[in-house]
């Protein structure tokens, strides 16, 4: 299934493809006055494959072009709404959120699939990804021909309950600065509707550093190795906008899902075959509810790395998730 020239030629990072560039880009006019920028890479002939990129509001980066076969692989990546390249951009604060929900990205997906001229594709998600894409698989099952979700997050409230409040106790110090940024007095005040609240506050400053201690959240907890430095990106005090706006929206309406839904609903993924690769000391993304989802779904292969967390660098994660994808390499 893998392509041996390929392999051969991979490099000081174990188990990821060459780094590709894109052969193709553009935008798409979705409707609601949205522009999504797309692209694609690999093999213009190859078995289809799309990647949604975590957040929500993170945007597609090229180093997930590597988890793919280039010569097997006609991959496809985009930002989703008010993200990344896409525009209008969630940078600029009177840019209205209101047309970015959970089924306005899945029928944006139905909408790009459209356009590439796709039957069925393998549909890649990692973090808020593997959310949507379990959302998109359940909703249009026939369209999907595979399904790889990594730090799959199953979109329960207490699951996003849990990553803003529950795990601080093993971040104290990062969680006292957190819970000080939302300038809240209630014990049991809801942090996320907090930041969102100060990220539309009409005071620029006050927007800035409410984006600024939302990332510094973001980052501290998204590793379990203390030597584990922020994405350089986080260091843009646009992105740091854009990111913090779009998570606290998605958040604070529960992503658009009825509690339990994605699980609820995983029978309808009784014919798609596909993977769920997890990190035993993942924090952010606890174990209990993939493996809940791979109870329910029979086709999707389990694997879990022992030392990994949230981080995709963790031991054992990059290798597990190649070889996820690589089982699909060759249309079985």
């Amino acid at each position: 299934m893998l392509g041996r020239a390929f392999v051969l030629q991979r490099d000081a990072m174990p188990g990821l493809y060459p780094p590709i560039e894109a052969y193709d880009d553009g935008r798409l006019d979705v409707g609601d006055g949205q522009s999504l920028y797309w692209e694609t890479c690999g093999n213009p002939a190859g078995r289809p494959a799309l990647v949604l990129h975590g957040g929500p509001g993170s945007g597609c980066t090229p180093g997930v072009r590597r988890f793919f076969d280039p010569a097997a692989f006609r991959i496809v990546l985009f930002d989703q709404r008010n993200c990344g390249r896409s525009l209008p951009h969630a940078g600029d604060v009177a840019v209205s959120l209101a047309a970015n929900t959970t089924p306005h990205l899945i029928a944006d997906i139905e909408a790009l699939r459209v356009r590439f001229g796709v039957e069925r594709w393998l549909v890649f998600g990692s973090s808020w990804g593997s959310a949507l894409g379990l959302a998109y698989a359940e909703q249009h099952p026939k369209r999907v021909s595979a399904l790889v979700l990594s730090h799959a997050s199953v979109g329960r409230s207490a699951d996003i309950h849990w990553l803003y409040h529950g795990v601080g106790r093993y971040f104290p110090q990062a969680w006292d600065r957190f819970w000080a940024g939302a300038g809240v007095d209630a014990p049991d005040a809801n942090l996320i509707d907090a930041y969102h609240r100060l990220l539309s506050d009409p005071d620029p400053a006050v927007r800035a550093k409410a984006a600024q201690d939302w990332c510094d959240w973001e980052a501290a907890v998204i590793s379990i190795d203390p030597r584990h430095k922020p994405p350089e990106r986080y260091l843009d005090p646009r992105f740091r906008m854009v990111f913090a706006r779009i998570v606290t929206h998605y958040f604070t309406h529960h992503c658009w899902l009825e509690d339990d839904q994605l699980l609820r609903d995983a029978g309808r993924l009784a014919e798609i075959p596909g993977a769920i690769v997890q990190g035993r000391l993942d924090l952010g993304s606890p174990l209990e509810g993939p493996w809940k989802l791979a109870q329910a779904w029979p086709k999707a292969q389990f694997v879990v790395a022992d030392q990994a967390g949230h981080e995709t660098t963790t031991p054992g994660m990059l290798e597990s998730i190649v070889a996820a994808i690589d089982r699909f390499a060759d249309g079985s």
